[in-house]
């Protein structure tokens, strides 16, 4: 739920940055270019000749002083030198960061999303000071430190970030949560006050599991997306260094992070060790809600390559679920006295429903529930469908709802963060999502269009004022019911208590039902047109 909120304080935000006009420079655009808005005054040619001088002959004599200070001219540019000239510039993807030299701590704060900091060479990490320290050789073109009066003392900081490696940046009710990590370049000599413990010649990355950990949307949204985002460039040649660790969310998400890296996860703060590596990663990069922006990815990766890793990821789960069935069935068959009529109707049954649509209805219970789910799923299975209800928790295994949904054809849900599962289903699978009063616009950018970016054939059905609970509560006339939009612009604390926990669903069947049939008459086409394939 809380993701309401953070969504219009998302928007807010980026609305101020992009079209806020300083008073200042807006009046300095209507003293030349007039009230008009269209500029035809020209400046004067001897000024421009007068400027370009100064800047030539300032160039000049400032030339040989910024040459022959390297510490000086890295004030200037702080991401450092490479073989070839200047500090890194943005890659084709737009990050600052991509190319970073060894001794060097580079970091991208560019996103309104999430920051991201690289340190290459020599890194350490102190977890008792939530600290990670680059040790950089002295020589020509490094800072040299001041050595200390006190032989206890470190030497200086030669550089120093703070970061908080979450990818919600924009919020700050929530990065107010999360540990901040300390990022200190140091010269080569002070390492000996940190000896290594682990050493590892692969990258490391810095991500946080705390926040909004254990909401699923969050979990995939600001978690696992970003992760996968991070590091599948790096081949499993790379280790997770997580804060606010939670052994939960390893047990929940080992199956995918197994595919990520071949390495075990370290608890930043739980493990005192001091690991050195090559290189980390320090935060999550992030694209937009539950997508993967291809362009922005090496190889062209995109939310398809993503839903692969999930396939890879669940599947030896569910081939050893298949497995205990099957060795459960046959033990089962084999205690009969006698060849089991029982059996073989089972058998032919399997057999026609296989060839018959399979929906899934993802169960609420409590806010937003459908209040006539029996008689929903009556209604599909008198269409034609083979329905299955699914009812996640929050310690539900993800392989058994995995395979529940990659198997199906349709998915029925409310809005919710249960709409995350729709990653679970097949390209060119529906999705339908119930969108409950007041909930139109998040509905849409959370799972909506996702959705369609994923491959799905999404359907939104928006639900009538007769359709909600809220029906019963309010005049008819009521904004609650004609103009949620208008609640809406009231404040989070409105959405909250009015949309959110105090309304259920009751669908009007006759209106659902024309949606359903074409949904079914589409499952049936996709089904004929997968088995001709097969066939050829």
């Amino acid at each position: 739920m809380v993701k309401y909120q953070r969504y219009n304080l998302y928007n807010h935000w980026k609305k101020n940055k992009e079209y806020m006009v300083d008073d200042d420079e807006e009046s300095y655009f209507h003293s030349i270019c007039g009230n008009s808005g269209y500029c035809n005054k020209k400046p004067s040619p001897k000024l421009l000749y007068f400027i370009i001088i100064s800047l030539l002959s300032c160039s000049l004599i400032l030339a040989p002083q910024i040459l022959s200070s390297n510490s000086n001219f890295l004030l200037f540019y702080p991401f450092g030198f490479d073989d070839e000239g200047l500090g890194s510039e943005p890659d084709r993807n737009g990050f600052l960061c991509s190319s970073v030299p060894n001794g060097t701590l580079c970091c991208d704060r560019s996103s309104i999303r999430s920051d991201i900091c690289i340190m290459k060479g020599d890194v350490r990490t102190h977890s008792a000071s939530s600290s990670i320290f680059l040790y950089r050789n002295n020589g020509v073109n490094d800072f040299v430190s001041v050595p200390s009066t006190d032989e206890n003392d470190e030497p200086e900081v030669i550089q120093h970030e703070k970061i908080k490696p979450y990818s919600r940046k924009w919020e700050t009710s929530v990065m107010d949560t999360i540990d901040e990590l300390n990022l200190n370049v140091k010269g080569k000599e002070s390492g000996i006050h940190h000896g290594c413990e682990v050493q590892y010649n692969v990258t490391a990355v810095f991500f946080s599991t705390g926040g909004y950990t254990g909401n699923l949307y969050h979990e995939f949204n600001d978690g696992i997306l970003p992760l996968y985002i991070t590091s599948q460039h790096l081949n499993k040649k790379v280790v997770f260094v997580i804060l606010e660790y939670h052994n939960w969310w390893i047990m929940k998400y080992g199956d995918i992070l197994s595919q990520l890296s071949d390495f075990p996860a370290i608890d930043f703060s739980g493990d005192k060790r001091i690991h050195c590596f090559p290189e980390a990663i320090v935060g999550l990069r992030i694209h937009d809600e539950l997508s993967v922006n291809s362009s922005l990815m090496e190889g062209n990766k995109s939310i398809r390559d993503f839903r692969e890793l999930l396939d890879q990821a669940y599947w030896p789960r569910i081939r050893g679920l298949i497995r205990e069935e099957g060795e459960a069935q046959s033990k089962t068959e084999k205690s009969s006295l006698s060849p089991s009529s029982h059996n073989l109707i089972e058998t032919i049954k399997e057999k026609q429903e296989s060839n018959r649509p399979k929906l899934v209805v993802v169960s609420r219970n409590g806010s937003r529930a459908i209040t006539n789910e029996d008689l929903l799923v009556n209604m599909a299975e008198d269409i034609g469908f083979v329905v299955e209800v699914l009812r996640p928790q929050r310690t539900s295994e993800l392989a058994k709802a995995y395979r529940v949904l990659n198997s199906s054809d349709v998915m029925i849900g409310v809005h919710g963060a249960a709409m995350t599962h729709f990653l679970f289903m097949k390209p060119s699978s529906v999705f339908i999502q119930v969108i409950p009063l007041g909930t139109d616009w998040a509905a849409e950018n959370y799972y909506g269009e996702p959705a369609v970016k994923f491959g799905l054939r999404y359907i939104g059905y928006k639900i009538l004022p007769k359709e909600s609970s809220l029906y019963d509560d309010y005049d008819k006339n009521d904004p609650v019911l004609i103009d949620p939009q208008s609640v809406n612009e009231k404040g989070w604390e409105f959405t909250k208590k009015i949309y959110l926990d105090r309304q259920t669903v009751r669908l009007n069947l006759g209106r659902f039902r024309k949606r359903l049939l074409r949904v079914y008459y589409y499952s049936i086409a996709q089904k004929k047109k997968s088995l001709h394939h097969q066939s050829q």
